[in-house]
């Protein structure tokens, strides 16, 4: 891939969630991932599960001071504060830039104050329920909503009479991903979990991508014991597969899903428990409920739209140029970085 070609944007980023990464790529833009030896965290580049198509390009770190892209897309805090003033030369991080905030506000539901506090970044959330909760100060926002596909020869047979789940290291993250949630559930239904960490509680473990699609599809329905996160991409995953899906009525969850529709959603465990009970014992009351998911992902979290959205929002930021009066955004983080020349 040639790094000075004109004809697309040209994105300075970090791979900070794989998913999320892999479906931005699907955009007609070129992403520039800096990496370093060991792949620490944020500079894995094309690792993970994921078939990288070319226009994700790995560049090292060192190198990336003499490298010209159009804009800087931050993906975590550590991006924002620590890394751009450590590969980042003071002319690069003049360039537009855009913040995208994979979360909601961890610390208050309602009064977390986000640390970019920039009139001149754009603060992108990944759903309306987060944008509508963060406190993002002066900062422009802008929602652009998730965006998946999955392969048309994977579709949902629902033939497993069981349940599945699909979260990253659930044991390790707290309360708030609902360990304790799908400890209840999985005493009372037969359900199994996939994704990193799982076989700590007997799951399925890391599976690459392709392959837990076509072991999730086998499955009768899809349960999320998520309490409080942005709309999780295995749940739309899931939906464009055409599978029934089930989880709590909390964030994005509340509108992406529709109570007999497309599957369920409550606050009341004991509820859900009771759907999913039925949707084990009604194959066809399951391929309907996929059916309608499906439709639902296909209007709402389809790929093009969201490439779309990206397009025009990376070509709308990147031309604004360079601004060279633009201050660093933390002065007081830049002391402790490492220089760059």
């Amino acid at each position: 891939m040639n790094l000075a070609d004109l004809s697309r944007p040209r994105v300075l980023t970090w791979h900070v969630h794989g998913s999320y990464l892999y479906y931005l790529a699907h955009t007609p833009a070129l992403f520039i991932l800096p990496v370093k030896d060991g792949r620490p965290e944020g500079y894995g580049g094309r690792g993970g599960n994921f078939a990288w198509p070319e226009n994700v390009v790995e560049v090292p770190a060192s190198e990336i001071p003499d490298t010209d892209f159009d804009l800087v897309l931050f993906q975590s805090k550590r991006n924002y504060l620590r890394d751009q003033f450590n590969i980042l030369t003071p002319g690069q991080r003049r360039l537009p830039r855009i913040f995208l905030e994979h979360d909601p506000g961890l610390e208050s539901p309602t009064n977390t104050r986000h640390f970019v506090d920039d009139p001149n970044t754009l603060l992108v959330h990944v759903t309306a329920f987060n944008d509508l909760m963060w406190d993002s100060g002066r900062t422009p926002t802008r929602v652009i909503e998730h965006g998946v596909t999955v392969p048309d020869r994977i579709r949902y047979t629902g033939e497993v009479d069981r349940g599945i789940s699909v979260v990253n290291n659930l044991t390790r993250r707290g309360r708030r991903l609902g360990p304790d949630i799908f400890d209840r559930v999985s005493r009372e239904l037969p359900i199994d979990l996939a994704g990193m960490g799982s076989e700590e509680l007997g799951g399925l473990g890391d599976l690459p991508h392709r392959e837990l699609l076509l072991r999730e599809a086998e499955y009768r329905f899809f349960f999320n014991p998520i309490r409080y996160t942005s709309l999780g991409l295995a749940v739309l995953e899931a939906m464009m597969l055409g599978m029934p899906v089930v989880g709590l009525a909390t964030t994005e969850m509340s509108t992406a899903v529709e109570n007999g529709v497309s599957g369920y959603v409550d606050t009341r465990i004991d509820v859900l428990v009771d759907r999913m009970r039925a949707l084990l014992n009604d194959p066809d009351e399951a391929a309907r409920l996929g059916e309608g998911a499906r439709t639902r992902a296909l209007d709402r979290f389809n790929i093009d739209r969201f490439a779309e959205d990206w397009l025009a929002t990376f070509e709308e930021v990147a031309s604004r140029g360079s601004r060279p009066g633009l201050q660093p955004p933390t002065a007081a983080v830049e002391q402790h970085a490492e220089p760059v020349r």
